[in-house]
């Protein structure tokens, strides 16, 4: 059993970028933009509802204050102040999720966050007690060894592991930096087969042709990777053949 997640809500005003409506035919869990990195009130509005009818879980994925680079510009934001934008972000969300008649069930980081707290300890902590202070005890999803799941479990939270389909690795098992070349992996055949490498085998092959150990319990598949939904629909539909059951994280 497995954890199908996209990113969703990546939209602004008349903006829009994601493809909600396909990929809530899709997936399990949904990362929803939380207005730093994309998203606005009429859009958390729309993908939590739509998400509630189908059943799928919404997830709050918070993100350095940075609408112009879309989460993924590198930021040195002091502590407590990334702990108070964490709990910031998931209480907006928690508005338009409970209205739903849903619930925020998981906190996800996005880009340049959720690769910072890969290493960087303070950041990791900081993201966790934004969690704790926006009340509840939210599962957070990370790459696994990652300084973000340490800082969960260490807090008494549930930390998710999680891999991407559509992300290269490095030797180390973290995911390839944006700015290098070939970091996103763009041909559907080989999202479809590194999906299966994690999902069956728990590995994928790095970059340099290593393979390396992947235990995860989510999936990730971005939602604004052109043709997102149609992947995402292959990933799903190439697990189910595998036998792989697809299903929201317990």
């Amino acid at each position: 059993m497995i954890d199908l997640n996209a990113d969703l809500g990546e939209g602004f005003g008349r903006w829009t970028l994601t493809d909600d409506d396909a990929l809530l035919a899709v997936v399990t869990s949904a990362n929803v933009a939380c207005g730093f990195h994309a998203g606005d009130p009429s859009v958390m509005r729309r993908v939590c509802e739509l998400a509630a009818e189908r059943g799928v879980r919404i997830g709050a994925q918070v993100s350095y204050r940075d609408l112009a680079g879309f989460g993924r510009r590198a930021m040195d934001v002091p502590a407590g102040e990334l702990a108070a934008e964490v709990a910031y972000q998931i209480g907006a969300l928690r508005v338009f999720a409970e209205a739903a008649g849903a619930e925020v069930a998981y906190v996800k980081p996005h880009g340049a966050l959720y690769n910072r707290t890969v290493h960087d300890a303070e950041q990791a902590r900081a993201v966790v007690a934004g969690v704790r202070l926006a009340g509840g005890a939210l599962p957070v999803l990370g790459l696994p060894g990652s300084r973000l799941l340490d800082a969960a479990g260490e807090a008494g939270l549930t930390g998710v592991p999680e891999a991407f389909a559509d992300r290269a690795y490095t030797a180390r098992g973290t995911l390839v930096p944006r700015r290098e070349a070939n970091s996103v992996v763009t041909d559907e055949d080989a999202v479809v087969r590194q999906a299966l490498a994690f999902a069956v085998r728990g590995a994928v092959e790095a970059v340099d042709g290593t393979t390396v150990t992947v235990a995860a319990r989510s999936l990730c598949v971005h939602g604004d990777t052109p043709g997102a939904a149609g992947i995402a629909a292959r990933v799903r539909a190439a697990l189910e053949a595998s036998g792989v059951g697809i299903g929201a994280f317990a």
